[in-house]
């Protein structure tokens, strides 16, 4: 459906290198990166606003990297809700419907319709001054919708909407995306992204690092930037040994870990999430092979639960939720057991 091969941008010190990506017929497909690692540039290659040095964009087997911003079949939200000020509701999202010679009817049917699905039918003949930002985002997407872009491309849609309306938004989203509409949309949120996307791309200084289900990219990530991007912070380096079959002895600053891979012997880094941390007060009788004794040194809120720092030698997080923190009385200082499984340890060599 939407295509891109080998697209590169040179903007004075920052670029985009060789970028080739594909989004499926009705995928909501979501790319990821820090602030400046070129989200929105890549966007605005798709959408026109920035003519690409090198390589080509496609929708539908079309080539459209020299088409103009009407002719390119893809409607464009940005996270600031750009609406015109100066027309109703209703005039803004029948703007582009006007340019198709449609009568005033079908605009109107139309219209309601879009209205209908974003929510904005009691907003249509207020001014855009006087709507809120979530008001004002559901107005966009509305407006972007009107003339049935093949894709829609949201750059971080929900950033600058209250907390609680992003729920809500999210949910039309989804709805949106469910009635057939191909999405690419930019976010630095993994969690808005866990719960959108079919599909995940990680952007990292101009370059795609890794592309996949939000299970594979956030359970399995293909790299370190990617792994702490998406929250696992406990990440270390060190050296693998076999010890026969497909359990091996990963070694990290004095520490042996038990990892279960086939890969082969050799330098290398593991991860750990702090979901498959458990936390105990004795050593328990579990499946999990990974046993060691350390010390609370922080416990801080997290999304879910509570985030709890400790030292088994090395700095180890484990999350877990607030009843079980307060069950065990975990306070800096105290003695406790950390376990995981061998299959919970992944395994990256050089």
């Amino acid at each position: 459906m939407l295509r891109l091969d080998n697209i590169s941008v040179h903007l004075g010190g920052f670029g985009l290198r060789q970028i080739s990506l594909e989004v499926a017929a009705g995928e909501y497909f979501v790319l990821m990166g820090m602030s400046g690692a070129g989200k929105s540039v890549l966007l605005q290659v798709i959408a026109g606003l920035i003519t690409p040095t090198s390589g080509s964009v496609s929708i539908n087997g079309k080539d459209i990297t020299g088409a103009k911003i009407q002719k390119r079949g893809v409607g464009l939200v940005f996270q600031d809700s750009l609406v015109f000020p100066h027309m109703k509701v209703y005039n803004n999202i029948a703007y582009a419907l006007r340019s198709k010679n449609l009568s005033r009817k079908d605009i109107r049917r139309k219209v309601l319709e879009l209205s209908e699905l974003t929510n904005t039918l009691d907003l249509l003949y207020r001014d855009p001054g006087s709507l809120s930002g979530g008001e004002r985002q559901r107005v966009a997407l509305a407006r972007a919708l009107a003339l049935k872009p093949a894709c829609l491309l949201l750059d971080e849609p929900l950033s600058s909407v209250d907390v609680w309306l992003r729920g809500e938004l999210r949910s039309l989203l989804r709805e949106i995306n469910r009635n057939g509409q191909t999405i690419l949309h930019v976010t630095h949120d993994y969690e808005e992204a866990a719960m959108l996307a079919h599909r995940i791309g990680v952007i990292e200084h101009g370059s795609i690092s890794q592309t996949g289900t939000p299970q594979e990219v956030f359970h399995h990530p293909g790299s370190e930037f990617v792994a702490r991007f998406v929250g696992i912070r406990n990440f270390f380096r060190g050296t693998l040994r076999s010890t026969g079959g497909s359990l091996k002895t990963f070694y990290s600053s004095g520490l042996d870990f038990s990892v279960l891979t086939d890969e082969p012997e050799g330098e290398g880094c593991i991860m750990i999430r702090g979901e498959d941390v458990i936390v105990s007060e004795a050593r328990t009788s579990t499946s999990a092979v990974n046993h060691f004794e350390g010390k609370v040194q922080s416990l801080e809120p997290a999304r879910v639960g509570v985030e709890v720092q400790t030292d088994i030698g090395l700095p180890l997080f484990a999350h877990i939720s607030l009843e079980s923190a307060r069950a065990f009385n975990l306070h800096p200082g105290k003695k406790v057991w950390v376990s995981f499984k061998a299959s919970a340890v992944k395994y990256m060599g050089k």
